[in-house]
């Protein structure tokens, strides 16, 4: 029987998730408050979709895109390391833009 590597025997490398694994909609579970950006503000420099969590920080390449409120707990870690304050969490009843981006201080479509 092989023995389990050890962690310093494993690869160093990161999860990748594709298109074709089942992720749960967490986003029911929110904590009362959702993420909200301003575009105007935001640099692209992926700094939430690093440390989110529960991967609702959407980016289409290198461009921050939005948010994905069906996976989003509300934890507000996007928010804290966002190095311009682009982004900020409001409540969650609060009726926000799809994908919770602002530009010029109103919604802002694709």
């Amino acid at each position: 029987m092989n023995e389990l590597k050890k962690y310093h025997e494993i690869p160093i490398g990161g999860t990748v998730i594709t298109k074709d694994v089942v992720q749960p909609k967490t986003g029911g579970w929110r904590m009362g408050e959702k993420p909200m950006v301003n575009l105007d503000k935001c640099v692209n420099c992926l700094i939430c979709w690093l440390d989110c969590p529960d991967t609702a920080v959407l980016a289409e390449g290198t461009d921050f895109f939005g948010f994905e409120y069906d996976y989003c707990k509300g934890c507000a870690l996007c928010a804290e390391v966002c190095p311009t304050d682009a982004i900020v969490m409001v409540p969650d009843d609060q009726e926000v833009p799809e994908y919770g981006r602002m530009l010029n201080g109103g919604p802002h479509e694709n």
